[in-house]
This record gives C-alpha cells, sequence and structure tokens, in this order.
C-alpha cells in the first residue's frame, strides 16, 4: 500500500491492499459513476484523483499477475541473449501448447487487445473438448481476469461462453471464497444472461443446458423457479411435452415453499 507522503490509492478507491483486478475495476467503476463531472457536478479533481488511483492499483496488480503466473521454463529463453528486446507476446502466439494459448488470452485482456482475446477464447473453445483456462492459472487470478474476460463476452452478445465462463468461477467461489463480498456482481452478471439473454438468443438446446446448469449454482428458490418456467416452454417448443411437465410442476413447487404459512405472517 501507498503510504507517507504519497497519496493512498487503496483508500481512494476504498478497497483493501489485496483486492482482486475484479475487484479494483468494479470499485473504479462505482465511484467514477459518482464522481464524474458531467455527472454529479463535484471538482474534476477528485475525479482525476480517482482515475490516477485506478492506474496505478491496476498497474500494480497486473505486473503482480505476470511476475507469478508466466513462468518462463524454456532454458534458451531464460539464459539467450536476444539481438533486440524481447516481445513476450510474439513469443507466446508462436506458440501452439494449450497452456502458451490460455496464457496470450489474458495477456491480449490485459493490454488493450480485447477483441483479440475474445476471438482467441471463443476458437480454443471450438478446437478444444472441454478447455478450461482455470488450468493454466491460479485459482484467484483465473477468476479475477475469467470474470473480466466474461464481461468481455457479454458485451459482444456471446452469452453462452460467458455463462460458462462465470459457472467455472461461481463453483469455485463455492468451494472456497475469494470474491466474498463483491461476489454478487459475479452472481447478477450470471442471472441477468440466463433470464434476459438465453432465450430467443441462444440456440434452444444450447439454452436448455444452461438454465439446468444454474440449478446447481447456489441461486435462491425464486431464480430457480423462473429457470425452470424458461426450460419448460423451451421443451414445449421442441415438442418434449413429458419433460415440459416435469420443468413446470417443479417450478410450482419451489413457487409453493416460497409462500409464507398464514400463521407466521405476523413474524415477517
Amino acid at each position: 500500500m501507498i503510504s507517507g507522503s504519497f497519496t493512498d490509492y487503496y483508500a481512494v478507491l476504498g478497497i483493501s491492499a489485496d483486492a482482486g483486478t475484479a475487484e479494483i475495476k468494479h470499485a473504479y467503476r462505482t465511484k467514477a459513476k459518482k464522481l464524474h463531472p458531467d455527472l454529479s457536478g463535484k471538482d474534476a479533481e477528485q475525479f482525476r484523483l480517482l482515475n490516477k488511483a485506478y492506474k496505478a492499483v491496476s498497474d500494480i496488480r497486473r505486473e503482480s499477475f505476470f511476475d507469478t503466473s508466466f513462468d518462463f521454463r524454456d532454458t534458451e529463453l531464460r539464459y539467450a541473449k536476444p539481438e533486440r528486446p524481447f516481445d513476450y507476446r510474439t513469443w507466446l502466439s508462436e506458440r501452439n501448447d494449450e497452456e502458451s494459448r490460455a496464457k496470450l488470452i489474458f495477456w491480449d485482456l490485459l493490454h488493450g487487445r480485447e477483441d483479440d482475446a475474445v476471438n482467441l477464447f471463443k476458437t480454443l473453445n471450438r478446437e478444444i473438448p472441454d478447455f478450461k483456462m482455470s488450468a493454466w492459472f491460479s485459482r484467484e487470478d483465473f477468476m479475477d481476469y475469467g470474470f473480466i474476460l466474461a464481461e468481455e463476452l457479454v458485451f459482444r452478445a456471446d452469452f453462452y461462453d460467458a455463462a460458462l465462463l462465470l459457472e467455472q468461477i461461481i463453483l469455485m467461489e463455492q468451494k472456497r471464497p475469494y470474491f466474498k463480498h463483491f461476489f454478487p456482481e459475479v452472481t447478477a452478471l450470471a442471472r441477468t444472461i440466463l433470464l434476459f439473454h438465453t432465450d430467443g438468443v441462444v440456440h434452444t438446446e444450447l439454452a436448455l443446458d444452461l438454465w439446468e446448469r444454474a440449478l446447481e449454482w447456489g441461486f435462491p428458490k425464486k431464480d430457480e423457479a423462473a429457470f425452470l418456467m424458461k426450460m419448460a416452454a423451451a421443451y414445449e417448443k421442441i415438442k418434449d411435452k413429458q419433460a415440459a411437465a416435469v420443468c413446470l410442476n417443479e417450478a410450482r413447487r419451489l413457487h409453493a415453499s416460497l409462500k409464507v404459512p398464514a400463521k407466521l405472517k405476523h413474524l415477517v
């Protein structure tokens, strides 16, 4: 943490020194809406300080990420004296192994090449069965940058790929919390996809796959009932009336379980 005669950038953002990149980004977005001169009428100096803090803290986090995640195990690379400056991105892009290609995705994501990151991620998803970015990074780094990648996918209307990426993050958080108080933003993004950007957008069978998966993601019963209702409608669409009836009955059961018994109404 920066202290002494320097501004405490973490305090400016309202985060702890161990905050991950996704939380840093979330804190910046939230405060930027409050401090932007055009929106708040406040002194522009506060907004400039916020931007300075965001850049400084993001740079620290990014440097830490590449120091710990991208280990150079190639002896020639480690000890050679190249005639020109080493270009890490070129080195990654020239390699065809899954690890290097996965790391290229996050490298591009953090260096203003979001389109390249998204396109390569989608390519690997098509080419490699059960491709998982999480295999090549620390748990925390994958969750941080995986969430940012999911946001980029949503921005480009790649909702199915975004939901599958969020699934990995959500299940990891359930096993051992990392995002903690920031986690609602992760689930909110997944919920938005499932309720508003799946039926009529994603192919029916893929949509059914997502809603069924989401029943294991720990959403409230009200949301699970909504997923089941959407599943019932989708099964009706593909003429599977038996499956539609099963989903509809389960949705009704969940709705019924949410009702407060009359004798307890005075307590709520």
